[in-house]
């Protein structure tokens, strides 16, 4: 069937070739011909024969209509991004005024995706039509998908104020605004900035954002002139912090600017015109003065102003304070603990940190701790917004759980709380985040909207991973607009990547993520070249490039798109599993038909485990979700050989441990090898059945383990006496006491790992609050909460070394070795007192169990030391207190565990 059509084609090439016809017979009716044979070769699935015949024609026919079309349009159906075909197909028609089939052609463009070319020519179509309406329409599309077109936007933005459509002529002059911003044309930007003074002028945070663009792209002086026209209207509807924060942005440009040195005084005059010594702060600062710095000025004018009758201050000494009077250069303060407190102004200033009366350490001192536990824990909106005010309008939820753990909310309930607070924070638009830091917060005076509250968090953040998240979010919002220049910045971020050589993570992830949403939004891949394989060509390392993708979406795309264009992939497959862990490359592989490249990479795993942390991690990967698996179990493995592959890992992950390489993975996988043999029974379950040589062979194994817990070994080998009694342990001798270490029974080894876990887990994390708030109490020097924690650490130091050490000593006692030919630990011996015949009966067990008042003695102890080893009728001597007592042994008898 197909080679009936691609017949049909070239013999249409030929003729078309040979009869050349004139372009003036040409109509869309030819075209529309075209499309059925299109929609032959791609129900054929002959696109590739087709576009080769094609091609190759173009080759010596440059301007074959026919080749044009059809190569141009399958190029474009495929999403390659080399339009020249249909480009120059195009031309060719306009340069003839053959305006029925440059519509034609362009629109057929379009069906296929956003095109700048096909939108600007089909513009210039309607334009010839006189059809006004239309014109406007394709602009609005081509404004959408060309971010650097400024004069259209505008045009735009004029069309829609005729109409009285002034929310969407200010969207479109915002737009305009950004893109003559770009290109420096500041005679433009004047022009747009007037308009949105008119129809836009309380969106400030707009005129407050651009001004710092074009401070940047033109210069500080042109910033300038527009930021007055927002300053005077600010001052006129009274918003006077905001009228100063946009002279401080003047004097931050030009220091020099007298009318704003001006201003500003004038604006602080207005601010605080109720302060009793307004005029002889502004005097002290000589803030109207030429000859005095103006940041100095208004830092210190600040500084001063700030103190007034009733305002609040804090001395890292005696905490708060209330300011009762200011008198000249005196000002007299009550602290709780010193009342009328008198101060030289200028002392104080240096001395003393005034804060508001909603500041939250004002809140802490003056209100009823249950009071202020109740509204924190009910109204969060409130919580955040006092304390992030509390500390210049930044702060992060460190800091935040500083000021309320212990004093207002429990540990328990700030878990609770500070999950609520993290979801407020996120989706509040009164609340955002500093452009320098994600980590902090701030309060808004003025709502933000979603966009430009993840507009902000993408340049706050510096991790290029967490922005893609970020741009992830953005075009999940409801009726989010693509065409802002907000979503155009953060995208033109990474499109920056696709532009850069050299493969890095960042930028394949790019690729993938610029991928993705010209996926979704056809129109945001104009003018981009996006070609996975010529990329994947260029990695050098397939496994480090992978595992530098810190997404997991990513790694999903990046095995997705080696699946559909990389020749050979489940080669690739099989080398990245051990990288990437994923049940979908085992899946597509089991589809493909590839079970002899698992079975091939189940080999590969457990004969190399030894030489690479990722494929260890693989080995407990497919033991924990593969081991039922046909194609695992072609591979022939024994339960005995998967058990010494365990083993030996348990071991390697031990090393790894003790030398601090890769500690945290290693702590993991060594975390679920330990579960596979000791929790999931794995290993008992085979000594169960196994014989006795393969048991040695396996216990000699674990036995070597050093790093295993003793408890361990021991329950493993009552285990192996439990089946086989007679069993002998290879290097067991006949022996009382371990040459080294301290015998301990199970009960006490675990009782004491308890209490060094609670010591670790609960106790210091407790006193290390108790230091960080004894800490925040001021002067050290006469804190005693301070020092009492201080002494309670050294105090749980001590013990925790103690602990520590005489875990790391300890030797477990196997009740089943007892001996009872002598005294030996675990024994019960009957003693007779030659001396008054009496007859004394004691435990021999070790320190930690020692209780003298019940006669359990230590094998450490002088008696205890002195029986040990003794046997049935034996005599010894015992001195105690310069006396020699005389003891004869009567009986031995395992203790009763």
């Amino acid at each position: 069937m197909s080679e009936a059509l691609l017949k049909k084609v070239q013999e249409m090439l030929n003729e078309e070739k040979w009869t050349r016809a004139a372009l003036s017979n040409y109509s869309t009716n030819q075209f529309k011909e075209l499309d059925v044979i299109l929609k032959e070769a791609r129900d054929l699935r002959a696109y590739d024969e087709l576009k080769t015949i094609c091609d190759e024609q173009l080759v010596h026919t440059k301007n074959s209509i026919i080749a044009l079309y059809l190569s141009g349009m399958i190029a474009l159906s495929r999403q390659i991004i080399d339009d020249a075909a249909l480009t120059n197909l195009v031309n060719i028609f306009v340069d003839n005024h053959k305006w029925n089939i440059v519509k034609y052609l362009c629109e057929g463009i379009l069906i296929h995706g956003e095109s700048k070319f096909a939108l600007r020519t089909l513009a210039e179509c309607y334009k010839n039509d006189n059809e006004e309406t239309a014109i406007y329409s394709i602009w609005e599309r081509l404004v959408k998908v060309d971010f650097e077109e400024a004069d259209l936007a505008k045009a735009l933005g004029e069309y829609y104020e005729k109409q009285g459509k002034i929310e969407d002529a200010v969207d479109y002059y915002k737009k305009s605004l950004h893109r003559y911003i770009n290109k420096g044309l500041f005679t433009n930007i004047r022009e747009i900035w007037a308009k949105l003074i008119q129809y836009d002028k309380e969106d400030i945070d707009f005129f407050l954002h651009v001004q710092k663009k074009i401070a940047k792209n033109i210069s500080k002086d042109k910033a300038v002139v527009l930021l007055n026209d927002v300053y005077a209207y600010c001052k006129e509807k009274g918003d006077i912090d905001t009228a100063i924060s946009i002279c401080k942005i003047i004097l931050e440009y030009d220091e020099r600017d007298e009318p704003a040195r001006k201003e500003i005084t004038e604006c602080f005059r207005l601010k605080h015109a109720g302060h009793s010594q307004l005029e002889e702060y502004i005097r002290i600062s000589n803030l109207t003065q030429k000859y005095r710095n103006v940041h100095e000025a208004i830092t210190d004018f600040e500084k001063h102003i700030a103190f007034d009758k009733g305002n609040y201050v804090f001395h890292r000494t005696w905490g708060i304070g209330r300011i009762a009077e200011v008198n000249g250069d005196k000002i007299v303060i009550d602290f709780a603990k010193k009342r009328g407190h008198s101060m030289d102004l200028k002392m104080a200033i240096n001395a003393l940190q005034t804060i508001s009366k909603n500041h939250i350490w004002v809140l802490k001192a003056t209100r009823k701790k249950e009071e202020l536990h109740d509204k924190v824990k009910e109204d969060i909106v409130w919580a955040l917004k006092t304390m992030i005010r509390s500390f210049n309008n930044a702060c992060d939820i460190k800091r935040m759980k500083a000021e309320l753990v212990p004093g207002i909310l429990s540990a328990g309930e700030w878990t609770t709380w500070s999950g609520k607070a993290r979801d407020i924070l996120k989706a509040d638009p009164g609340f955002g985040v500093s452009p320098d830091n994600i980590d902090i917060f701030t309060v808004r005076d003025r709502p933000i909207s979603i966009e430009e509250k993840l507009y902000n968090e993408f340049k706050a953040e510096r991790n290029f991973f967490e922005r893609a998240v970020t741009i992830r979010n953005y075009v999940t919002q409801k009726d989010v607009d693509l065409d802002s220049e907000y979503f155009t910045e953060m995208f033109a971020y990474f499109t920056a990547y696709l532009r850069t050589k050299g493969q890095t993570p960042e930028h394949v992830a790019s690729y993938l993520l610029v991928k993705d949403l010209v996926g979704k939004h056809p129109h945001l891949g104009t003018g981009l070249s996006l070609n996975f394989t010529d990329i994947f060509d260029e990695i050098e390392d397939v496994p480090a490039l992978f595992l530098s993708l810190k997404d997991p979406r990513f790694k999903e795309d990046f095995l997705h798109h080696i699946q559909l264009f990389v020749p050979g992939w489940p080669d690739i497959y099989t080398k990245l599993f051990p990288y990437a862990l994923s049940a979908s490359i085992i899946t597509n592989l089991k589809k493909e038909g590839s079970e002899d490249k698992l079975v091939t990479l189940t080999h590969y795993c457990f004969e190399n485990y030894r030489d690479h942390r990722e494929i260890r991690d693989a080995v407990v990967w497919l033991l924990k979700n593969s081991k039922d698996e046909s194609w695992f179990e072609k591979a022939g493995l024994t339960p005995e050989r998967k058990l010494i592959v365990l083993i030996h890992m348990l071991n390697i992950t031990y090393r790894e441990i003790e030398n601090h390489r890769e500690t945290a993975e290693n702590k993991k996988i060594n975390k679920q090898v330990y579960a596979l043999l000791f929790k999931d029974d794995t290993l008992s379950t085979f000594i169960d059945e196994a014989d006795p040589d393969t048991i040695t062979r396996i216990y000699t194994l674990i036995d070597d383990v050093k790093d295993l817990d003793p408890a361990d070994k021991l329950h493993l080998r009552n285990r192996i006496l439990q089946k086989h009694p007679s069993f002998k342990f290879l290097g067991d001798t006949e022996k009382t006491v371990v040459s080294r270490g301290l015998l301990v029974t199970i009960a006490k080894y675990e009782e004491k790992k308890r209490e060094l876990a609670h010591i670790m887990e609960v106790e210091v994390p407790l006193n290390s609050k108790e230091i960080g708030f004894a800490l925040s109490l001021g002067d050290l020097r006469e804190n005693a909460e301070y020092k009492a924690a201080k002494e309670k650490q050294g105090i749980l130091e001590s013990t925790v070394t103690k602990l520590k050490d005489e875990i790391d000593r300890a030797q477990l006692f196997d009740p089943a070795q007892v001996n009872t030919n002598r005294v030996s630990f675990g024994t019960k011996v009957q003693l007779t007192n030659e001396a008054n015949g009496e007859h004394e009966t004691y435990t021999i067990l070790g320190p930690w169990e020692s209780d003298p008042d019940n006669r359990i003695i230590s094998y450490l102890s002088p008696l205890g030391n002195a029986i040990l080893n003794k046997k049935v009728g034996e005599k010894f001597q015992f001195s105690i207190n310069d006396e020699k007592i005389s003891y004869v042994v009567q009986g031995i008898e395992v203790v009763a565990f």
